[in-house]
């Protein structure tokens, strides 16, 4: 271990111990927890970059309402009792858009962004590793193993309500948009026929197991939900950590959102088959309620880092490939391994980006930020009152 270097003066650069977090690259839940410095970059963005968003957001609607029409063939599939459905998603497709767009813009996000990209469409990297990318998928974006590091009940927890909220979805929108269809092939009989884009893709009895699937893929996915978004409604309500940093509108709505769609979808197939659709009217346009405000919600709260969470297979792909091509960068006081030169070297160039002053301090760890934030403090402050 080398001697700690001499503590730099307080005039020439900020407080390092403010920022002790390893520099592995900055968080990409950024939007929600980031530093004042970055809070301040993102409230003085240039109106080129809300220009920009914008853009990208009308684009985006005018996009899938284009997917809508024609995928519906002209609206000739298209349920006009879904429409507020399919109105919702295209003010989901703009604010998405819109807030990806500001999001991106953000130096730190740009640069893991276009690093991440980069890495993807690399022939190299796929020749030295060709199943680096699909394993990261499968383990980082589905099966979310970091999650289970932290504890094995809320990656359970969070395996349903990922599984459930994706075969919601897979039957959801396309049914919304009219893309696939259910007729009767028989006109009276239980034979149906499963049409996408008006091309028949399979025929099967509703009275049987596929059939029972088919008509019931809501019902299951609302099974699934349920008791994830129970375990961390309690989570929040009884943990104290939770409690501590939770806001109502960003951690609870989200929750009590999936649960009242979850609820009132279920209510449905239960008033149709056991109160001969008593009260069938009224769930329905609650349950509608629910779904739209979700649907308008989530470019605006938690659930957006469903859509940022892709983006993270990126910046571990990144890291990745560094590691097989870069030396681990070492710190410069205790020589201890930080992260690969790369990646430092990206953290230092976000640093410079946002106009921080300290991106020399990305080459110390963590404790040896805490160390000379002390020498520091003892030599700059403490002495004064001797």
């Amino acid at each position: 271990m080398t001697d700690p270097p001499e503590a730099p003066p307080a005039t020439e650069h900020p407080d390092p111990g403010a920022h002790t977090d390893p520099p592995g690259g900055p968080d990409l839940r950024q939007s929600r927890r980031g530093s004042g410095a970055v809070a301040r970059a993102v409230e003085a963005l240039p109106r080129s970059v809300n220009g920009r968003a914008a853009t990208a957001g009308a684009v985006a609607s005018a996009l899938l309402v284009l997917a809508i029409v024609f995928g519906s063939r002209l609206l000739h599939d298209f349920d006009s009792a879904l429409l507020p459905y399919a109105v919702a998603s295209v003010f989901l497709a703009f604010g998405v858009a819109y807030r990806y767009t500001v999001w991106v813009s953000a130096p730190a996000a740009r640069r893991l962004f276009v690093s991440g990209w980069r890495s993807f469409f690399s022939a190299e990297n796929f020749r030295k590793a060709p199943t680096a990318l699909p394993r990261m998928i499968a383990t980082y974006l589905g099966f979310q193993k970091f999650l289970g590091a932290r504890s094995h009940a809320r990656w359970a927890a969070h395996q349903l309500i990922f599984w459930g909220c994706v075969l919601a979805a897979l039957i959801t929108f396309p049914l919304t948009w009219g893309w696939f269809t259910f007729t009767s092939a028989t006109g009276a009989g239980p034979g149906y026929e499963m049409r996408v884009w008006g091309f028949k893709i399979v025929g099967f009895d509703s009275l049987d197991f596929l059939g029972w699937l088919m008509f019931h893929g809501l019902d299951i996915a609302a099974v699934l939900v349920i008791p994830g978004a129970a375990y961390f409604l309690r989570r929040r309500m009884k943990d104290r950590g939770a409690m501590t940093g939770q806001r109502f509108a960003y951690d609870m709505v989200p929750l009590l959102a999936l649960v009242i769609i979850s609820v009132t979808g279920l209510l449905l197939t239960f008033s149709s088959i056991f109160l001969h659709g008593g009260g069938y009217e009224f769930l329905a346009i609650l349950h509608m309620v629910s779904v739209v405000f979700t649907l308008i919600y989530i470019p605006f709260g938690k659930f957006f880092h469903i859509v940022q969470r892709p983006a993270a297979v990126g910046m571990q792909l990144f890291k990745y490939t560094s590691r097989q091509d870069d030396e681990v960068f070492a710190c410069r006081r205790c020589e201890e391994p930080i992260d690969t030169g790369a990646y430092v070297e990206n953290l230092r160039g976000t640093m410079r980006d946002l106009e921080l002053g300290f991106d020399r301090w990305t080459e110390y760890c963590p404790r040896c930020k805490r160390v000379l934030r002390g020498n520091a403090y003892l030599s700059q402050v403490k002495k004064g009152y001797k």
